[in-house]
């Protein structure tokens, strides 16, 4: 898949999911690599990081895309010639992409573990990481229930349900306002993750936020499953995690709009959940509380303070939230 083919599909959501944005950006880097006709090694470096800004710029808060072009990017490290940067840029999206597909299957063994046999689960959003979890733990012969979220205004939640579907789980479909009101008969929140931050606040689908207060109030434990690359080592020098505002079509119809001129829709597309209302956060390295989620940066992510004042500087924090 080219680059801009991809760019365009992430925009608008056809790639949708941080795992599979993360996936298919490796799969475009590796391409355009692989596509490119030998040249030095300086041209060939130029025309990566073009295709890599071009990519970075389709989804803001998703911060598994930064990530997974810095890991892939890294394979132009120390290389003299084009074929050998082609070559490590290939190698690194390869061995990247199936670590990605890998760590699911991780994480659902750890996040099983944590779930008992008679739980009534919530889920919000669409995560193929809290959704491996829920399923493992009935492939296990668990007896479980899912509440699964509506997930307005992308209904991403009819995705969660045919999948919970598929694999014979009871579930109910209740909208996003109806979380409260049924808190009460859930044992467990498990919600995925599109970025993670240094202190442990979680960044997720909108709503995440409402959902985690609510299970707060209602003393029930939230488990959040995020793979290592979904950790936002920028957040190491204080910068804050873009919330992406998403347009005011998906909320009301333009043709609608057109006859309210005092109004304005407003879509942020996530939310932020402190850290204290997370129980967990289910990786493949393993289950941590949120507290450490800095270890993971550093020493998965291999990012520390120095290299990133080295890389970027203050100049280039954006405090935006």
């Amino acid at each position: 898949m080219i680059v801009p083919e991809t760019a365009d599909k992430i925009k608008s959501m056809e790639i949708r999911g941080a795992g599979r944005i993360a996936r298919a950006v490796a799969e475009a880097l590796r391409d355009h690599a692989l596509a490119l006709p030998a040249r030095d090694p300086g041209a060939f470096r130029q025309e990566m990081e073009r295709a890599a800004a071009m990519l970075l710029a389709t989804r803001p808060t998703a911060v598994s895309l930064p990530n997974a072009v810095h890991i892939v990017m890294a394979g132009l490290d120390r290389a003299t010639t084009a074929e050998e940067a082609r070559a490590g840029v290939a190698r690194r999206a390869d061995e990247f992409i199936r670590s990605s597909q890998h760590a699911v299957e991780q994480i659902a063994q750890f996040g099983a573990s944590h779930i008992r046999d008679g739980d009534t689960i919530l889920t919000h959003c669409n995560s193929e990481a809290a959704l491996g979890c829920i399923i493992e733990a009935h492939r296990q012969g668990k007896e479980i229930e899912v509440f699964a979220t509506e997930v307005r205004p992308r209904n991403q939640g009819l995705i969660t349900i045919r999948t919970l579907n598929e694999a014979g789980i009871k579930t109910h479909f209740i909208v996003d306002s109806a979380v409260r009101s049924f808190i009460h008969d859930i044992d467990l929140v498990i919600v995925g993750a599109d970025a993670v931050t240094v202190n442990g606040a979680v960044v997720n689908k909108i709503g995440t936020a409402q959902v985690a207060h609510s299970a707060r109030e209602a003393r029930v434990n939230m488990i959040v499953a995020a793979e290592t690359y979904k950790f936002a080592p920028r957040t190491i020098l204080g910068e804050l995690v873009r919330i992406e505002e998403r347009a005011a079509s998906e909320v009301l119809p333009d043709e609608i709009a057109r006859t309210l001129p005092y109004v304005t829709v407003r879509n942020p597309a996530f939310d932020v959940t402190p850290a204290g209302y997370i129980d967990l956060i289910v990786t493949e390295k393993g289950a941590i509380p949120p507290q450490m989620a800095y270890v993971i940066i550093r020493d998965y992510l291999g990012w520390g303070i120095d290299e990133f004042h080295l890389a970027f500087g203050p100049a280039t924090l954006n405090w935006e939230e």
